[in-house]
């Protein structure tokens, strides 16, 4: 049996698409379509529908792609065991919420760069929703994800953690110490990331549950941003804790204490269950559990 043939059918299998598994492999739809039915005359069985030019695979095609991964990973296992002590090498796709990516490039990146100067990083930033299709859709190796907590066998959660969120404002503009009605804030001029991203998306949902409503005077997708505008004005937002930990440490924010409202997010690194961990990929999982949940461990 051709590798190769079972490696061109994974891709089929995970974008349900001829012309993209050609496209991703670098073939032509005609090879693709020659080493998909090259396979099935192997196996004698059918590995896809193909219904108005829609691929879904059968209840056949759904096992053999299960042995298709084992034996790609093996075959992978094989290759890496065999070049033990070269260079940790490989290009690994990240997907992630905007909001995180500071936590994970400040600092630190030199000393990932110096180590692992083989890896090159592609981070997409999108909504948790977009990640998870690029997840299924093999677009990316892993996404670290800001949200309600997903709880799915068909993912790995590497690593996750806790992470509160809260009202702020400009240190001066309101007392920390006074409870705020959650009435009155909504009518308060507000800076929130796009509508329907993870916390802001959760918070209009307990906002709904109380028939309130938030019409922000500005939508800006970068927390620090919203952070240095909130600083400066009269206006509020609504940011987790580890975008404004330094500015209420120095007394420049306040958090407000809103009773009515609690949101929780949850920070979770994930990676598809069928995905073979490459060293690369492993050192990138690795770097994003050191620099993401540092404060998990150090609050320990």
């Amino acid at each position: 049996m051709d590798i190769r043939n079972l490696i061109t059918f994974m891709q089929v299998a995970e974008l349900g698409n001829f012309t993209k598994a050609a496209r991703q492999l670098g073939y032509s739809q005609s090879t693709v379509s020659f080493q998909i039915r090259q396979l099935e005359e192997e196996l004698k069985v059918s590995l896809f529908d193909r219904i108005n030019h829609t691929v879904l695979l059968t209840e056949k095609g759904r096992e053999v792609l299960e042995y298709a991964h084992r034996v790609h990973r093996m075959t992978m296992e094989l290759k890496e065991n065999m070049q033990q002590g070269q260079q940790v090498a490989g290009h690994i796709r990240l997907g992630m919420a905007e909001s995180l990516c500071n936590l994970l490039l400040k600092e630190s990146f030199g000393d990932f760069r110096r180590q692992y100067p083989g890896i090159s990083l592609k981070i997409i930033t999108a909504g948790t929703e977009e990640m998870f299709q690029l997840l299924d859709h093999n677009e990316v190796d892993a996404i670290l994800t800001l949200d309600a907590p997903v709880r799915n066998r068909e993912y790995r959660i590497v690593r996750q953690e806790r992470v509160e969120v809260h009202f702020v404002a400009a240190a001066g503009q309101w007392r920390r110490d006074v409870p705020v009605s959650v009435k009155d804030l909504v009518n308060c001029p507000f800076i929130l990331t796009e509508k329907g991203m993870s916390y802001r998306r959760i918070l209009e949902e307990r906002l709904a549950e109380l028939s309130l409503e938030i019409s922000p005077v500005l939508e800006i997708g970068n927390p620090d941003s919203i952070c240095r505008l909130v600083e400066q004005g009269t206006e509020i937002s609504f940011l987790p804790d580890y975008v404004t930990d330094r500015l209420a440490a120095e007394g420049r924010l306040i958090r407000l204490p809103v009773e009515e409202v609690s949101v929780q997010v949850w920070k979770q690194l994930i990676h598809h269950r069928d995905k073979w961990v490459s060293p690369a990929l492993e050192s990138v999982l690795a770097y994003c559990e050191e620099r993401e949940f540092a404060r998990e461990d150090s609050s320990s």
